[in-house]
Protein backbone atom coordinates (compact mmCIF):
# COMPACT_ATOMS: atom_id res chain seq x y z
CA UNK A 1 0.00 0.00 0.00
CA UNK A 2 1.24 3.40 -0.81
CA UNK A 3 2.91 5.97 1.99
CA UNK A 4 0.13 8.15 1.00
CA UNK A 5 -2.94 5.91 1.55
CA UNK A 6 -1.30 4.21 4.87
CA UNK A 7 -1.22 7.76 6.03
CA UNK A 8 -4.58 8.71 4.98
CA UNK A 9 -6.04 5.17 6.57
CA UNK A 10 -4.23 5.83 10.02
CA UNK A 11 -6.14 9.36 9.91
CA UNK A 12 -8.99 7.41 9.92
CA UNK A 13 -8.28 5.12 12.60
CA UNK A 14 -6.92 7.70 14.69
CA UNK A 15 -10.09 10.23 14.15
CA UNK A 16 -13.02 7.68 13.69
CA UNK A 17 -12.15 5.20 16.63
CA UNK A 18 -15.58 5.86 18.03
CA UNK A 19 -17.79 5.60 15.14
CA UNK A 20 -15.85 2.59 13.87
CA UNK A 21 -17.08 0.62 17.36
CA UNK A 22 -21.09 1.39 15.98
CA UNK A 23 -22.45 -2.32 14.83
CA UNK A 24 -23.40 -1.33 11.61
CA UNK A 25 -22.23 0.87 8.30
CA UNK A 26 -25.64 2.55 8.72
CA UNK A 27 -24.74 3.78 12.05
CA UNK A 28 -21.83 4.91 10.69
CA UNK A 29 -22.77 6.30 7.65
CA UNK A 30 -25.40 8.63 10.61
CA UNK A 31 -22.74 9.79 12.70
CA UNK A 32 -21.59 13.55 12.75
CA UNK A 33 -17.85 12.41 13.31
CA UNK A 34 -17.44 10.22 10.13
CA UNK A 35 -15.71 12.15 7.36
CA UNK A 36 -13.17 8.77 6.50
CA UNK A 37 -13.38 5.50 6.93
CA UNK A 38 -11.34 2.95 9.14
CA UNK A 39 -8.91 0.60 7.41
CA UNK A 40 -11.44 -2.27 8.39
CA UNK A 41 -13.23 -1.26 5.07
CA UNK A 42 -10.31 -0.82 2.98
CA UNK A 43 -10.13 -2.96 0.46
CA UNK A 44 -6.86 -4.02 -1.05
CA UNK A 45 -7.89 -4.13 -5.26
CA UNK A 46 -9.35 -0.37 -4.95
CA UNK A 47 -6.89 0.18 -7.98
CA UNK A 48 -8.56 -1.70 -10.56
CA UNK A 49 -12.52 -0.19 -10.11
CA UNK A 50 -11.97 1.85 -12.83
CA UNK A 51 -11.39 -0.70 -15.39
CA UNK A 52 -14.97 -0.67 -16.55
CA UNK A 53 -15.38 -1.05 -20.34
CA UNK A 54 -18.12 1.56 -21.16
CA UNK A 55 -18.77 0.14 -25.15
CA UNK A 56 -19.93 -3.41 -23.54
CA UNK A 57 -23.87 -3.74 -23.08
CA UNK A 58 -25.57 -6.69 -21.41
CA UNK A 59 -27.98 -8.58 -23.25
CA UNK A 60 -31.76 -8.57 -23.24
CA UNK A 61 -34.16 -11.42 -22.90
CA UNK A 62 -37.83 -11.21 -23.86
CA UNK A 63 -39.36 -13.12 -21.29
CA UNK A 64 -43.34 -13.42 -23.11
CA UNK A 65 -41.39 -14.51 -25.86
CA UNK A 66 -40.43 -17.74 -24.37
CA UNK A 67 -43.52 -18.41 -22.82
CA UNK A 68 -45.55 -17.46 -26.28
CA UNK A 69 -47.49 -19.83 -27.84
CA UNK A 70 -45.87 -19.38 -31.16
CA UNK A 71 -43.13 -22.13 -31.52
CA UNK A 72 -40.67 -19.90 -33.79
CA UNK A 73 -40.48 -17.59 -31.44
CA UNK A 74 -40.09 -19.58 -28.27
CA UNK A 75 -36.84 -21.43 -30.59
CA UNK A 76 -35.22 -18.14 -31.11
CA UNK A 77 -35.57 -16.91 -27.78
CA UNK A 78 -34.16 -20.19 -26.51
CA UNK A 79 -31.35 -19.66 -29.14
CA UNK A 80 -30.42 -16.32 -27.23
CA UNK A 81 -30.55 -18.09 -24.00
CA UNK A 82 -28.22 -20.13 -24.82
CA UNK A 83 -25.88 -18.05 -26.46
CA UNK A 84 -26.13 -15.47 -23.69
CA UNK A 85 -25.78 -18.44 -20.74
CA UNK A 86 -22.50 -19.48 -22.88
CA UNK A 87 -21.07 -16.00 -23.77
CA UNK A 88 -22.47 -13.39 -20.73
CA UNK A 89 -23.88 -15.52 -18.19
CA UNK A 90 -25.65 -12.24 -17.30
CA UNK A 91 -28.53 -10.53 -19.24
CA UNK A 92 -31.82 -8.68 -18.76
CA UNK A 93 -34.74 -10.01 -18.36
CA UNK A 94 -37.85 -7.96 -19.45
CA UNK A 95 -41.35 -8.54 -20.01
CA UNK A 96 -41.18 -11.00 -17.15
CA UNK A 97 -45.24 -10.22 -16.01
CA UNK A 98 -43.98 -9.24 -12.57
CA UNK A 99 -46.07 -6.32 -11.38
CA UNK A 100 -43.99 -2.91 -11.24
CA UNK A 101 -45.66 -2.17 -8.43
CA UNK A 102 -45.02 -5.46 -6.36
CA UNK A 103 -40.83 -4.97 -7.42
CA UNK A 104 -41.60 -1.73 -6.12
CA UNK A 105 -43.10 -2.36 -2.56
CA UNK A 106 -40.49 -5.57 -2.02
CA UNK A 107 -37.74 -2.48 -2.25
CA UNK A 108 -39.53 -0.12 0.03
CA UNK A 109 -40.01 -3.02 2.62
CA UNK A 110 -36.19 -3.83 2.47
CA UNK A 111 -35.55 0.20 3.04
CA UNK A 112 -38.30 -0.01 5.62
CA UNK A 113 -36.43 -2.95 7.42
CA UNK A 114 -33.20 -1.40 7.66
CA UNK A 115 -34.63 1.74 8.96
CA UNK A 116 -35.76 0.18 12.01
CA UNK A 117 -34.16 1.19 15.44
CA UNK A 118 -30.88 -1.12 15.75
CA UNK A 119 -32.46 -3.22 18.55
CA UNK A 120 -35.08 -4.22 16.48
CA UNK A 121 -33.13 -5.62 13.65
CA UNK A 122 -30.70 -7.09 16.04
CA UNK A 123 -33.17 -9.47 17.01
CA UNK A 124 -31.99 -11.30 14.05
CA UNK A 125 -28.53 -10.77 13.93
CA UNK A 126 -26.95 -14.20 13.65
CA UNK A 127 -23.43 -15.70 12.69
CA UNK A 128 -24.28 -19.00 12.00
CA UNK A 129 -25.02 -19.80 7.84
CA UNK A 130 -27.97 -22.03 8.36
CA UNK A 131 -30.00 -19.57 10.90
CA UNK A 132 -33.08 -19.03 8.47
CA UNK A 133 -33.08 -15.50 8.88
CA UNK A 134 -29.75 -13.28 9.64
CA UNK A 135 -29.43 -9.58 9.67
CA UNK A 136 -25.71 -8.37 9.77
CA UNK A 137 -22.52 -6.16 8.45
CA UNK A 138 -20.47 -7.17 5.83
CA UNK A 139 -17.67 -9.02 7.58
CA UNK A 140 -15.60 -11.52 5.85
CA UNK A 141 -15.55 -14.61 8.71
CA UNK A 142 -11.86 -15.62 7.41
CA UNK A 143 -10.67 -12.48 7.64
CA UNK A 144 -12.74 -11.26 11.07
CA UNK A 145 -10.89 -7.48 10.91
CA UNK A 146 -12.32 -7.02 7.47
CA UNK A 147 -15.83 -5.43 6.46
CA UNK A 148 -17.49 -4.91 3.72
CA UNK A 149 -19.36 -1.63 3.44
CA UNK A 150 -23.12 -2.89 3.11
CA UNK A 151 -25.72 -3.80 5.73
CA UNK A 152 -27.90 -7.35 4.91
CA UNK A 153 -30.42 -9.27 5.67
CA UNK A 154 -30.73 -12.60 4.33
CA UNK A 155 -33.85 -14.89 4.90
CA UNK A 156 -34.78 -18.68 3.64
CA UNK A 157 -37.92 -18.62 1.95
CA UNK A 158 -38.63 -21.68 -0.18
CA UNK A 159 -39.03 -24.77 0.53
CA UNK A 160 -40.54 -23.13 3.65
CA UNK A 161 -41.14 -19.34 4.03
CA UNK A 162 -39.44 -17.64 6.56
CA UNK A 163 -39.41 -13.85 7.11
CA UNK A 164 -38.65 -10.95 9.45
CA UNK A 165 -42.20 -9.60 10.98
CA UNK A 166 -41.28 -6.59 10.89
CA UNK A 167 -41.87 -3.79 9.04
CA UNK A 168 -45.69 -4.41 9.04
CA UNK A 169 -46.57 -6.36 5.66
CA UNK A 170 -43.05 -6.80 4.78
CA UNK A 171 -43.45 -10.47 5.16
CA UNK A 172 -46.60 -10.89 3.13
CA UNK A 173 -45.51 -8.47 -0.01
CA UNK A 174 -41.68 -10.66 0.24
CA UNK A 175 -43.57 -13.84 0.30
CA UNK A 176 -45.33 -12.69 -3.65
CA UNK A 177 -42.63 -11.46 -4.38
CA UNK A 178 -40.86 -14.72 -3.70
CA UNK A 179 -43.78 -16.70 -5.14
CA UNK A 180 -43.69 -15.02 -8.67
CA UNK A 181 -39.98 -15.01 -8.94
CA UNK A 182 -39.98 -18.41 -7.95
CA UNK A 183 -42.49 -19.37 -11.29
CA UNK A 184 -40.01 -16.69 -13.36
CA UNK A 185 -36.46 -18.92 -12.93
CA UNK A 186 -38.66 -22.24 -13.26
CA UNK A 187 -39.98 -20.89 -16.83
CA UNK A 188 -36.44 -19.58 -17.42
CA UNK A 189 -34.85 -23.57 -16.37
CA UNK A 190 -37.08 -24.93 -19.11
CA UNK A 191 -35.90 -22.97 -21.80
CA UNK A 192 -32.50 -23.45 -20.48
CA UNK A 193 -32.77 -27.19 -20.07
CA UNK A 194 -34.28 -27.02 -23.70
CA UNK A 195 -31.10 -24.88 -24.77
CA UNK A 196 -28.90 -27.79 -23.56
CA UNK A 197 -29.89 -30.02 -25.60
CA UNK A 198 -32.19 -31.41 -22.78
CA UNK A 199 -36.02 -32.30 -22.04
CA UNK A 200 -37.89 -29.49 -20.83
CA UNK A 201 -38.15 -30.41 -17.25
CA UNK A 202 -35.03 -32.19 -17.04
CA UNK A 203 -33.73 -29.23 -15.10
CA UNK A 204 -36.52 -29.26 -13.05
CA UNK A 205 -36.98 -32.81 -11.91
CA UNK A 206 -32.99 -33.32 -11.91
CA UNK A 207 -32.95 -30.74 -9.60
CA UNK A 208 -35.93 -31.37 -7.29
CA UNK A 209 -37.15 -27.56 -8.04
CA UNK A 210 -40.43 -28.17 -6.02
CA UNK A 211 -38.24 -28.61 -2.96
CA UNK A 212 -35.79 -25.68 -4.57
CA UNK A 213 -33.85 -23.54 -2.27
CA UNK A 214 -34.60 -20.10 -2.43
CA UNK A 215 -32.76 -17.08 -0.61
CA UNK A 216 -33.71 -13.62 0.01
CA UNK A 217 -31.02 -11.26 0.27
CA UNK A 218 -31.81 -7.54 0.39
CA UNK A 219 -28.19 -5.65 0.75
CA UNK A 220 -27.99 -1.73 1.72
CA UNK A 221 -24.92 0.31 0.39
CA UNK A 222 -24.69 3.15 1.96
CA UNK A 223 -23.30 6.45 0.66
CA UNK A 224 -18.98 6.10 1.71
CA UNK A 225 -17.19 8.91 2.27
CA UNK A 226 -14.14 7.64 0.60
CA UNK A 227 -15.61 4.90 -2.17
CA UNK A 228 -12.16 4.75 -3.47
CA UNK A 229 -10.94 2.96 -0.44
CA UNK A 230 -14.05 0.46 0.08
CA UNK A 231 -16.10 -2.34 -1.38
CA UNK A 232 -20.00 -3.40 -1.25
CA UNK A 233 -19.62 -6.66 -1.91
CA UNK A 234 -16.34 -7.62 -3.57
CA UNK A 235 -15.87 -10.04 -6.89
CA UNK A 236 -17.85 -13.54 -6.68
CA UNK A 237 -20.13 -16.07 -8.02
CA UNK A 238 -23.28 -17.04 -7.48
CA UNK A 239 -24.09 -20.28 -5.88
CA UNK A 240 -27.48 -21.91 -6.72
CA UNK A 241 -29.00 -22.46 -10.48
CA UNK A 242 -30.10 -18.69 -11.45
CA UNK A 243 -30.11 -14.92 -9.34
CA UNK A 244 -32.83 -12.65 -9.93
CA UNK A 245 -31.74 -9.69 -9.23
CA UNK A 246 -33.59 -5.80 -9.11
CA UNK A 247 -32.23 -2.73 -7.12
CA UNK A 248 -33.42 1.02 -6.50
CA UNK A 249 -32.25 3.78 -9.06
CA UNK A 250 -28.69 3.79 -7.80
CA UNK A 251 -26.13 2.19 -10.29
CA UNK A 252 -23.21 -0.14 -8.52
CA UNK A 253 -23.23 -3.35 -9.61
CA UNK A 254 -20.21 -4.53 -12.19
CA UNK A 255 -19.71 -7.77 -13.91
CA UNK A 256 -16.55 -9.42 -15.30
CA UNK A 257 -16.63 -9.95 -19.45
CA UNK A 258 -14.26 -11.01 -21.40
CA UNK A 259 -11.76 -10.01 -18.81
CA UNK A 260 -12.95 -6.79 -18.00
CA UNK A 261 -14.84 -5.32 -15.61
CA UNK A 262 -18.05 -3.02 -16.60
CA UNK A 263 -20.93 -1.31 -15.04
CA UNK A 264 -24.63 -2.54 -15.49
CA UNK A 265 -26.95 -0.27 -16.14
CA UNK A 266 -30.17 -2.41 -16.05
CA UNK A 267 -33.45 -1.33 -17.65
CA UNK A 268 -36.58 -0.05 -15.45
CA UNK A 269 -38.64 -2.97 -14.39
CA UNK A 270 -36.05 -5.44 -15.22
CA UNK A 271 -34.50 -8.38 -14.10
CA UNK A 272 -30.95 -8.97 -13.57
CA UNK A 273 -30.73 -12.72 -14.42
CA UNK A 274 -26.98 -14.50 -13.23
CA UNK A 275 -26.03 -18.03 -13.87
CA UNK A 276 -25.11 -19.81 -10.71
CA UNK A 277 -22.13 -22.37 -9.87
CA UNK A 278 -24.77 -25.01 -9.98
CA UNK A 279 -26.05 -24.38 -13.42
CA UNK A 280 -22.19 -24.14 -14.51
CA UNK A 281 -21.82 -27.85 -12.78
CA UNK A 282 -25.06 -29.03 -14.03
CA UNK A 283 -24.15 -28.10 -18.00
CA UNK A 284 -20.07 -29.55 -17.45
CA UNK A 285 -18.71 -26.21 -17.95
CA UNK A 286 -21.05 -25.06 -21.15
CA UNK A 287 -22.45 -21.96 -19.00
CA UNK A 288 -20.70 -20.00 -16.86
CA UNK A 289 -20.85 -18.47 -13.05
CA UNK A 290 -19.72 -15.28 -13.88
CA UNK A 291 -18.05 -13.00 -10.99
CA UNK A 292 -19.47 -9.46 -9.93
CA UNK A 293 -18.93 -7.25 -7.66
CA UNK A 294 -20.58 -4.44 -5.89
CA UNK A 295 -18.94 -0.76 -5.59
CA UNK A 296 -20.05 1.66 -3.90
CA UNK A 297 -20.72 6.20 -4.00
CA UNK A 298 -20.25 9.26 -1.88
CA UNK A 299 -23.48 10.32 -3.25
CA UNK A 300 -26.70 8.21 -2.27
CA UNK A 301 -27.56 5.09 -0.72
CA UNK A 302 -28.21 1.53 -2.97
CA UNK A 303 -30.24 -1.00 -2.01
CA UNK A 304 -30.46 -4.47 -4.06
CA UNK A 305 -32.38 -7.40 -3.69
CA UNK A 306 -30.81 -10.72 -4.97
CA UNK A 307 -33.19 -14.23 -5.22
CA UNK A 308 -31.10 -17.00 -5.35
CA UNK A 309 -32.77 -19.93 -6.59
CA UNK A 310 -31.18 -23.49 -6.36
CA UNK A 311 -31.41 -27.39 -6.21
CA UNK A 312 -33.56 -28.83 -3.45
CA UNK A 313 -30.37 -28.90 -0.31
CA UNK A 314 -30.44 -32.50 -0.65
CA UNK A 315 -29.91 -33.02 -4.00
CA UNK A 316 -26.65 -33.88 -5.42
CA UNK A 317 -25.65 -31.95 -8.29
CA UNK A 318 -23.32 -33.17 -11.10
CA UNK A 319 -23.05 -32.71 -14.79
CA UNK A 320 -25.81 -34.07 -16.41
CA UNK A 321 -24.86 -37.06 -18.08
CA UNK A 322 -26.02 -36.60 -21.21
CA UNK A 323 -23.91 -33.67 -21.40
CA UNK A 324 -20.91 -35.95 -20.47
CA UNK A 325 -18.82 -37.94 -22.99
CA UNK A 326 -16.04 -39.85 -21.21
CA UNK A 327 -13.17 -38.89 -24.39
CA UNK A 328 -14.63 -35.48 -25.87
CA UNK A 329 -16.43 -33.92 -23.01
CA UNK A 330 -15.37 -36.01 -20.03
CA UNK A 331 -17.07 -34.59 -16.36
CA UNK A 332 -15.17 -31.49 -14.94
CA UNK A 333 -16.61 -30.97 -11.61
CA UNK A 334 -17.69 -34.05 -8.91
CA UNK A 335 -20.62 -34.50 -7.66
CA UNK A 336 -21.63 -33.06 -4.18
CA UNK A 337 -24.90 -32.20 -2.76
CA UNK A 338 -25.86 -28.64 -2.50
CA UNK A 339 -26.05 -27.90 1.22
CA UNK A 340 -22.46 -29.57 1.76
CA UNK A 341 -21.44 -26.92 -1.25
CA UNK A 342 -23.22 -23.86 0.64
CA UNK A 343 -20.69 -25.28 3.51
CA UNK A 344 -17.66 -23.99 1.45
CA UNK A 345 -19.17 -20.44 1.61
CA UNK A 346 -16.49 -17.66 3.35
CA UNK A 347 -13.24 -19.82 3.27
CA UNK A 348 -11.49 -17.34 1.72
CA UNK A 349 -11.70 -19.94 -1.85
CA UNK A 350 -13.65 -20.14 -4.39
CA UNK A 351 -16.62 -22.47 -4.13
CA UNK A 352 -16.60 -24.16 -7.47
CA UNK A 353 -12.26 -25.00 -6.66
CA UNK A 354 -13.35 -27.21 -4.01
CA UNK A 355 -15.24 -29.65 -6.91
CA UNK A 356 -13.41 -28.63 -9.95
CA UNK A 357 -11.81 -32.04 -11.54
CA UNK A 358 -8.33 -32.00 -13.14
CA UNK A 359 -8.99 -33.60 -16.71
CA UNK A 360 -5.90 -34.86 -18.19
Amino acid sequence: MAAATQGLVQTSLETNTQVTKRTTVKELVESPALTSISSNYYTINSNEWDASDPDETLPIIDFSLLTSRDPNQRSKVIQDLNKVCQDWGFFMLVNHGVPESLMKAVLDGSKEFFNLPMEEKMEFAEKDLWKPIKFGTGVDIKVENFFFWRDFLKVFVHPQFHFPNKPKGFSEVSGEYCKRTREVARELLQGISEALGLEENYIEKAMDLESGFQLFAANLYPQCPQPELAMGIPAHTDHGLLTLLIENDIGGLQIQHNGKWFNVNPLPNSFLINTGDHLQVLSNGKYKSIRHRAIVNNKATRISLAVVHGPSLDTVVSPAPELVESESSPATYMPMKYKDYLNFQHDGKPCLDHIQLTVT
